[in-house]
């Protein structure tokens, strides 16, 4: 089958852009980390509730401590009845004490819990 130049050029720009775009997309999936959920705590963050079979970190924020005062660690499993007063109450402690919250959407093994208290800097 016979292609005109034009049709060819054009079939080849395409591909090009196709695969310029690909490579544009793939770059800024492997960027480095932004913001406070990055490997290391940058911000150090307090997962809210505090679970009672998490340790608590070396180092940690005043802000962590307190809440865990006013709500204790609870074993109550994320989705349960028990859980959600206990996650509100935390949340409204971090914000009462200055703190930001942070809803967080990929879990992963670093930051296993769905909300976290950013203490202010």
């Amino acid at each position: 089958m016979y292609m005109s130049p034009g049709a060819l050029l054009l079939k080849v720009c395409v591909i090009f852009i196709c695969g310029l775009s690909l490579v544009m997309f793939a770059t800024s999936v492997f960027a480095s980390c932004k913001g406070c959920l990055c490997s290391g705590d940058p911000c150090s963050l307090c997962p809210l509730p505090a679970m009672q079979d998490n340790a608590s970190k070396p180092g940690e924020h005043d802000l962590c401590a307190r809440i865990k005062e006013k709500v204790p660690p609870t074993l109550a499993q994320p989705g349960s009845n028990e859980y959600f007063p206990i996650l509100d109450k935390a949340i409204m402690v971090c914000v009462n004490e200055g703190g930001d919250v942070i809803r967080n959407k990929q879990r992963n093994a670093e930051f296993p819990s769905s909300f976290y208290c950013k203490p202010p800097n």
